[in-house]
């Protein structure tokens, strides 16, 4: 077992995570820096740069997973986990890199070739999922993040994952393109309640989730690294104001609990949802109702309440761990599989 800590990265097309595991296996620190991929590579350059600057990692060991090869900067996904390895590989200290290759384990980065590419690409949440199962043996893992949701069965310690692909896992529900900070309002619902009658909302990129949960009163603020739709700030009254803009109309202070029963509408939608794919799974297989859900990612606040809901207990990610705010404020919850591939990969150094 290697004695010295080891970090591992999640390289998303919006954010990039990482987290620091010493040799005893606890979580010290984990990090979060926006990387809006699909702009260009150096934008993964800088938020590298900036982790490896906060971590002081010269001596650790690294274990990385990604999504990022989706964003359209890339010709295709295998494209994209080629240029994105080739980046990391560079920028990383000069010790062992593995890369978390999903079913297939991982590999060493001066081992990885072409034929590789499809097993690595877009892993992260087998990693999160793999080690869930280690610690839990049975339930339903359901990370909500900023952008996508996961929702895993794991039975006696491995997980039931229908599919492996981003196109598979869409077609049987393991994963459900809505998140908590990006997703476009528009995306939620086509429809909702507004002054006690439905109307349609428009097809417009005005507001973002992370309006609808900052007017609701529920956003961690440090978890909104993204611009607004509209370039203007990160505040109560400004989110209500993009809110108001998807119905076609203007937004007067004294009107703000209107917009927060607006907000809790598109909010119950979403949720509805999220937990119609939780049901979707559990209905697959024998579920006791003894298993949990375990809640992963910025939005698993919404996996609480659905477990609530559908009457199962509640386990949070981040109570796998005995430490689980870090000082940049951030729960290893809140950086699954960064926090996951670190502690799988751990043991192999």
């Amino acid at each position: 077992m290697t004695q010295t800590n080891t970090m591992g990265w999640d390289i998303g097309g919006a954010h990039v995570k990482a987290a620091v595991i010493n040799p005893a296996g606890d979580v010290i620190a984990v990090y979060q820096q926006p990387c809006p991929l699909w702009k260009g590579l150096d934008q993964l350059r800088n938020a590298v740069t900036l982790i490896l600057q906060e971590a002081s990692a010269s001596q650790y060991q690294q274990a990385m997973t990604m999504t990022g090869e989706l964003v359209d900067l890339f010709e295709d996904r295998e494209d994209g986990v080629k240029q994105i390895i080739d980046t990391m590989t560079t920028l990383l200290p000069q010790t062992r890199c593995l890369l978390f290759a999903g079913l297939a384990g991982f590999i060493a980065a001066e081992q990885v070739n072409a034929g590789d590419y499809q097993a690595i690409a877009s892993a992260n949440w087998l990693a999160s999922a793999s080690f869930a199962a280690q610690k839990v043996g049975n339930g339903l893992f359901v990370d909500i993040g900023s952008t996508t949701t996961d929702i895993l069965l794991l039975h006696d310690g491995n997980v039931l994952a229908q599919g492996y692909t981003d196109y598979q896992r869409l077609i049987s529900q393991e994963l459900i393109y809505t998140g908590i900070i990006r997703t476009a309002v528009m995306a939620v619902a086509p429809t909702a309640r507004d002054q006690d009658q439905e109307i349609g909302l428009m097809a417009e990129y005005f507001a973002t989730m992370a309006d609808v949960y900052r007017v609701t009163g529920e956003l961690n603020e440090l978890h909104d690294q993204t611009e607004t739709a509209d370039g203007a700030g990160k505040t109560i009254t400004a989110s209500a104001r993009r809110l108001s803009r998807m119905i076609g109309s203007d937004f007067f202070p004294e009107e703000l609990p209107r917009w927060r029963q607006f907000a809790d509408a598109i909010r119950t939608q979403q949720l509805q949802k999220i937990q119609r794919g939780c049901e979707y799974r559990i209905n697959k297989v024998d579920f006791s109702k003894n298993n949990p859900l375990i809640g992963a990612g910025v939005g698993r606040f919404l996996v609480k309440q659905i477990a609530q809901s559908l009457y199962y207990p509640y386990l949070d990610f981040a109570d796998l761990f005995p430490e689980t705010t870090h000082q940049t404020g951030l729960t290893t919850a809140d950086c699954a599989p960064a926090v996951a591939v670190a502690c799988l990969a751990r043991e192999l150094f």
